[in-house]
């Protein structure tokens, strides 16, 4: 590498990290305002409390990066335009797309840092936000409710009319079993009660159908422990579940909740296609904002930086509301995270091109 390729790269780094380093406080201090009356009023743990900021840092600083970046490239690459540097970089015969290399090492830096982050660092940090989040200042249901239909295994399907996660209690339970198309048997309870000492589940009302060839043979108690090949956990997985695991434990993760036909799966794939997209990100922001901020403007570096701006969020705007639309409805999954890259992949390709005319 060359004298300017250090020096541009370690602008784009720098530049990027501080730029992290400077919005990540006032983020936390915008937090600790709208949380502090109910942080005191429940009495939480200073360690939690502490805790909870550093899985925040993680987890907004990795939510947010697209942004840093945009703004940081802009910001620097504006004041290289603005001194006339890239004048005369390229009028000493570097041509736009050699000026353009160590932009492009720095976003392998950035995707690569980022990937990692997403497969290991961010789901612990996410995992470790969240719980406090809900066990302190929402204190509300964060599982599925209403009508929980699961396959267990390959021919065993369960189904609640309502559960409740906080005291594990279940009303009007029926687990089948099948024998291809055949019922084997049915158990039906009016309430089913998990005992977290024991592992097993208590079952109210409990009465159990097994059919014969030429009589059916029924069972019935008030109550009976029986132990299921499934836990609570199985059963109602928490809505920011994918978020908290790891790659290869999210994967396992989908296979199981396709299985048992879970109603969140999109929003579990939501969370796996981004773990990619996000990274990818960096190529496609980090062209387009020098093909934006090279040009020396009449207005100077707030020009620059308002194009910026307008076009981060923009492609924030575009990556939140595709997501939701694919949690929500029945758009392809890997067709709503990409839909932004690509987007903003055919502005940068044009943008650039008119950057080297």
């Amino acid at each position: 590498m060359k004298i300017i390729d250090w020096y541009i790269l370690k602008r784009y780094l720098g530049t990027f990290f501080v730029m992290i380093m400077l919005f990540i406080p006032i983020g936390i201090a915008i937090d600790v305002a709208e949380k502090i009356n109910k942080i005191l009023e429940n009495g939480i743990p200073l360690i939690e409390v502490l805790g909870y900021y550093g899985n925040f840092t993680i987890y907004f600083a990795n939510m947010l990066f697209p942004i840093f970046l945009f703004i940081s490239i802009i910001w620097f690459t504006s004041k290289l335009a603005g001194n006339t540097e890239i004048v005369a970089i390229l009028s000493s015969g570097i041509s736009y797309m050699r000026f353009l290399r160590p932009y492009i090492i720095g976003a392998t830096f950035i995707f690569i840092f980022s990937l990692l982050m997403g497969f290991f660092i961010v789901p612990k940090a996410s995992l470790g936000y969240n719980d406090f989040k809900f066990k302190y200042l929402k204190r509300k249901e964060i599982r599925q409710t209403q009508n929980v239909f699961k396959q267990i295994s390959k021919n065993e399907f369960i189904y609640v009319s309502n559960f409740s996660y906080s005291d594990k209690t279940g009303y009007n339970f029926t687990l089948e079993k099948f024998d291809g198309f055949n019922l084997v048997s049915k158990i039906e309870a009016g309430r089913i009660v998990y005992n977290d000492s024991t592992k097993d589940y208590t079952l109210y009302n409990y009465q159990k159908r097994t059919v014969g060839k030429l009589d059916d043979v029924i069972e019935k108690e008030p109550v009976k422990k029986v132990k299921f090949n499934f836990e609570v956990d199985d059963l109602t997985p928490a809505i920011y579940a994918a978020e908290t695991m790891t790659l290869t434990e999210l994967n396992k993760f989908i296979e199981k909740e396709k299985m048992r036909g879970s109603a969140n799966i999109n929003a579990y794939l939501v969370v796996k296609y981004k773990k990619y997209s996000v990274p990818v990100s960096a190529f496609i922001l980090t062209i387009i904002a020098v093909a934006v901020s090279s040009m020396k403007r009449r207005g100077g570096m707030g020009v620059n930086l308002a194009m910026g701006i307008g076009l981060a969020f923009t492609y924030i705007f575009f990556d939140k509301i595709f997501g939701t639309l694919a949690e929500a409805s029945s758009i392809n999954p890997l067709f709503a995270v990409w839909f932004p890259n690509v987007v903003f992949g055919i502005l940068a390709v044009y943008l650039l091109n008119n950057a080297k005319r």
